[in-house]
């Protein structure tokens, strides 16, 4: 796929969404849009990681176990998918494609590596790794993040809505993978996490 496939392009749709979000609103949309794309940072990943296991080790009825691991494995695969395409496609960035009098930026500006967006890809595999195993407030607050991050990404000028979607696809693409990898270990791991503290699998 190239940055002209209609693939990528939706018949035009791909950049009509993304002015349609990057230009409309006003200052609280903009500070929203930036708390979005800071929060959705995929380098925040050793303190989520640190949450879910403490949830997962104290109320595993709230979060299974085994969903901790899922995100471990699955972050180790949306890293590698990541940092291969970023580079090998090459997409221009909204800002590179349109120029700066049709897109609104907010922080730094990017000119490359467009497709696919990381932020979508941490933000969906954190859904699709943890949400099988959650509670509904916990996953109903994970999709609530991810929609919100993916929204953020266009609103700032970072990306197109194509980009987002292709992250959000790998992340759940990671999760998903990851948890079929470790379906063979699940029955040990979870007798392995929550006996030791007193609790029944």
């Amino acid at each position: 796929m190239t940055a002209a496939s209609p693939l990528y392009l939706w018949g035009g749709l791909n950049r009509e969404i993304f002015l349609w979000i990057n230009q409309s609103g006003g200052p609280w949309k903009d500070q929203i849009a930036l708390a979005g794309t800071w929060v959705g940072d995929h380098r925040w990943y050793p303190i989520a990681i640190a949450l879910a296991f403490s949830l997962a080790l104290l109320r595993p009825q709230w979060l299974a176990p085994h969903r901790v691991l899922v995100l471990s494995w699955a972050y180790l695969l949306n890293w590698a998918a990541i940092a291969v395409l970023k580079p090998l496609l090459n997409f221009p960035r909204p800002l590179a494609a349109l120029g700066p009098h049709w897109v609104h930026v907010l922080g730094r500006p990017e000119f490359q590596h467009s497709f696919p967006s990381g932020h979508a890809a941490w933000v969906f595999l954190l859904l699709g790794s943890l949400s099988p195993g959650a509670i509904w407030p916990l996953r109903l607050l994970l999709l609530l993040l991810a929609l919100w991050v993916a929204w953020a990404r266009v609103a700032v000028g970072a990306h197109f809505p194509a980009d987002v979607l292709g992250g959000a696809l790998i992340g759940l693409a990671c999760a998903a993978l990851a948890s079929l990898l470790l379906r063979p270990w699940r029955p040990g791991i979870e007798a392995r996490w929550i006996h030791p503290v007193g609790r029944r699998p």
